[in-house]
């Protein structure tokens, strides 16, 4: 059974970075689609990053283009987010989730959810 934990949240100025990381026991993560997501109070989830199985595709959506990574630490069995000039709107439970196999995809498609993570962009 994939079990997903995110870390890396916290509290962080605009403007500043963060790096969250969705590491995985049970299986080897690299044969799955991970996906970042994240959930702001009184808003929906919303679908910000993929990267597939496979030959690595990545996706973001246009609120975090230019700003955030998405990446494989194959030794670590995890994917990172690596989340630049930060702004308050990025504020939300940040969770990430994972599919098996390839189609990388910004909506709820997938079978496995971490239990997400705080981050808090406030000056």
């Amino acid at each position: 059974q994939l079990q997903l934990v995110e870390s890396g949240g916290g509290l962080v100025q605009p403007g500043g970075s963060l790096r969250l990381s969705c590491a995985a026991s049970g299986v080897t993560l690299e044969y799955y689609t991970v996906g970042w997501f994240r959930q702001a109070p009184g808003k929906e989830r919303e679908g910000i990053s993929c990267i597939s199985s496979g030959e690595g595709v990545t996706n973001y959506a246009d609120s975090v283009k230019g700003r955030f990574t998405i990446s494989r630490e194959y030794a670590k069995n995890a994917v990172i987010l690596q989340m630049n000039s930060l702004k308050p709107e990025d504020t939300a439970v940040y969770y990430c989730a994972a599919m098996y196999g390839w189609r990388c995809s910004l909506g709820p498609d997938y079978t496995y959810w971490g239990q997400g993570a705080q981050v808090t962009v406030s000056s």
